[in-house]
């Protein structure tokens, strides 16, 4: 196998782990010193795996739909875009919803003692939507009920907050243009020099 394909299958086993519930198989996708950056949230790979099972124990699962990722790799180092919208169905004030996030999913991947693995994830959110199931049912959200919230993960935030999840608002998003060029100037030169 080339290590094109050996990465993009390292990260492509890790999102399906985490939507399958596969948590030993997702467990050796990640360095030890893994640092693990979502909308809900911040630590290392193991912790990541630890929360993602609660989280999955209380019943608010997510699922990514993904496309082909981009694997940009220099000697042991590699750089992944991975294009993803998190799906999740759940209830808001007795109605039951699609929530449907849009972001692109960004690995650095470095080689250690021969095997590819995940040494950080960070997302930069596009948009997002909210829609109940069964057409004609009402659902009111008014802009004021997400006014505190960032345009790319807004509906996100929302649901997530009323669930007891805490949500930063620093995060990547392409409603800070800047800030998202410098994430990838940053990765850009990591891939090339390590630092």
């Amino acid at each position: 196998m080339d290590e094109i394909t050996e990465i993009t299958q390292l990260v492509l086993k890790e999102r399906q782990g985490r939507d399958r519930g596969w948590w030993e198989r997702m467990r050796p996708c990640y360095a030890d010193d893994a640092a693990i950056r979502l909308s809900w949230f911040r630590g290392g790979g193991a912790e990541f795996i630890a929360e993602s099972q609660k989280m999955a124990a209380r019943g608010d699962t997510a699922r990514h739909r993904l496309s082909p990722p981009v694997v940009h790799q220099q000697d042991g180092r590699a750089f992944v875009e991975l294009p993803a919208v998190i799906e999740v169905r759940t209830v808001v004030d007795d109605v039951e919803v699609d929530l449907a996030s849009a972001a692109r999913l960004y690995f650095r991947v470095e080689r250690r003692d021969g095997r590819w693995l995940i040494a950080s994830l960070d997302p930069v959110y596009e948009q997002d939507t909210i829609t109940p199931v069964h057409p004609g049912v009402s659902l009111r959200i008014a802009p004021a009920d997400v006014a505190a919230y960032r345009p790319p993960y807004r509906f996100l935030s929302y649901v997530f907050s009323r669930r007891g999840y805490r949500i930063g608002d620093d995060l990547y998003g392409d409603d800070r243009p800047e800030e998202t060029a410098r994430f990838y100037a940053d990765a850009f030169t990591w891939l090339s020099t390590g630092r």
